[in-house]
């Protein structure tokens, strides 16, 4: 695995998806599905909302793509396997203290297990690849979906804090996940 500037981010797959590494090509149907209320108001408020017609493509050419250059942020677009042309959301790693992993998925493809599937091969990338110690991952309170998640991957809260959200002011929740914690999850 490439480490540094031009890091190399490889197609991650699972039992139903295919992780694209996230490229310009991908915008506009990053903007058809991520511009929706129920999409972004769980989003931290740096998110501009309403959601600009250009700031998929501003987004991805300005912050995610020099970010997976210097191997500060990994992000992919979630594709089924059956049908690798359509994108269905994005997951991403970011190496910052308090939140290492976001995602989105539309809504047809919600409450299928698919973000888990994800998550397991991001969680792997972190863990076994970038040699990572600790998963932090930050998500509104509110959040019941993503909550249920975490909790189902063994996380636990170790943070409560107010924080702004596109949704409006709500409680954060700091939820984390050891190495030496996932890795007894895979025996």
């Amino acid at each position: 695995m490439t480490h540094g500037p031009h890091a190399i981010i490889p197609i991650l797959k699972t039992s139903r998806l295919q992780l694209h590494p996230l490229t310009l090509a991908d915008a506009p149907r990053y903007q058809q599905l991520i511009a929706h209320w129920g999409m972004v108001r769980y989003i931290t408020d740096n998110m501009p909302w309403p959601y600009p017609a250009d700031e998929a493509e501003r987004y991805i050419r300005e912050d995610a793509l020099p970010a997976m250059a210097n191997a500060e942020e990994w992000h992919w677009t979630l594709r089924l396997r059956d049908a690798p042309e359509l994108i269905i959301g994005v997951i991403s790693l970011m190496d910052e203290y308090n939140d290492n992993r976001s995602f989105w998925i539309a809504e047809p493809w919600q409450n299928k297990g698919l973000v888990s599937e994800a998550c397991q091969a991001v969680n792997r990338f972190w863990f076994q690849a970038l040699g990572k110690p600790v998963l932090r991952v930050a998500k509104a309170a509110a959040n019941e979906p993503s909550r249920r998640i975490s909790m189902r991957e063994g996380m636990r809260v170790v943070l409560k804090r107010q924080q702004s959200f596109v949704g409006g002011t709500m409680e954060e929740e700091i939820w984390q996940l050891t190495r030496d914690e996932w890795l007894s999850q895979q025996r």
